[in-house]
């Protein structure tokens, strides 16, 4: 049984119809790239995923279980709850800037443990829940490189190195799928290669991701499928080898050519 399927996501903004019927499936443990052009409906697919938008039609089922069908009615409670099995990474970072790494890291779990909890905690409870998420936290940020940065603001950090505190921040909150949508866009070049090597850490880890990215040749060599996108549909979906070795799509071909300065 594959671990994600999105089947007929429908998204239209006014009279422009973004997303015209997507499709696919991802089993556990696999890393999915989607490319193409700027406006092809990447972004938007991965808004739709997270909840951040609702699909105008389509299903959305996870681990077996529908947690999204367009012909249903969900309360915001509902919505929260199904938007924490996906962690988005955005590509400007979105950091908290009043507050520390490790804070900002330590911020969503504990509103979600803490304050939404559905029993009276004492003052001992959150004690030990706050030790606990810190606890996590600082492992997350090892896991990351940044075990001397839990302190700083980010304000005090580089680029790759606040975009690795928001991935740390993400998994803080323990997705079934991690989501970067084009992490490395906001990103010098010299920058954009310690955060591509977390992501690959994370895919030898065995995480299920989903990577909207305009890098070529890493999308290549660390995915397992890749998905082209043109015009708000899946023109081209396959795995690296033949999407990048032998494309059958015109489109594809053509989004391939512009962008082989950037495939290794």
């Amino acid at each position: 049984m594959a671990l994600l399927e999105v089947n007929g996501i429908f998204k239209r903004f006014g009279k422009t119809e973004v997303l015209k019927g997507i499709d696919f499936s991802m089993e556990k443990g696999e890393v999915l790239a989607i490319i193409g052009s700027s406006g092809s409906g990447k972004t938007t697919l991965l808004r739709c995923l997270n909840f951040l938008e609702t699909p105008d039609s389509g299903r959305i089922v996870l681990n077996g279980d529908e947690i999204y069908n367009a012909e249903n009615k969900y309360t915001d409670r509902e919505i929260r709850e199904k938007r924490l099995n996906f962690g988005l990474v955005f590509q400007s970072f979105n950091l908290f800037p009043q507050y520390t790494v490790l804070r900002n890291v330590c911020l969503a779990p504990e509103m979600m443990r803490i304050n939404q909890s559905e029993t009276k905690l004492t003052r001992a409870d959150k004690a030990r829940i706050k030790s606990e998420i810190a606890e996590n936290a600082r492992g997350l940020l090892a896991s990351v490189g940044l075990s001397e940065k839990l302190m700083n603001y980010p304000c005090e950090l580089s680029g790759g190195q606040q975009q690795r505190v928001a991935i740390a921040r993400a998994l803080a909150m323990e997705p079934v799928i991690l989501c970067f949508d084009e992490p490395t866009s906001a990103l010098d070049p010299e920058l954009t290669g310690e955060v591509l090597r977390v992501i690959k850490e994370l895919k030898d880890a065995g995480r299920t991701m989903i990577l909207v990215t305009h890098e070529m040749g890493f999308a290549r060599s660390a995915a397992d499928k890749v998905i082209f996108m043109a015009d708000g549909v899946i023109e081209e979906y396959g795995t690296p080898e033949e999407v990048f070795g032998s494309p059958r799509s015109e489109k594809t071909i053509s989004f391939l050519e512009k962008s082989l300065e950037n495939i290794t």
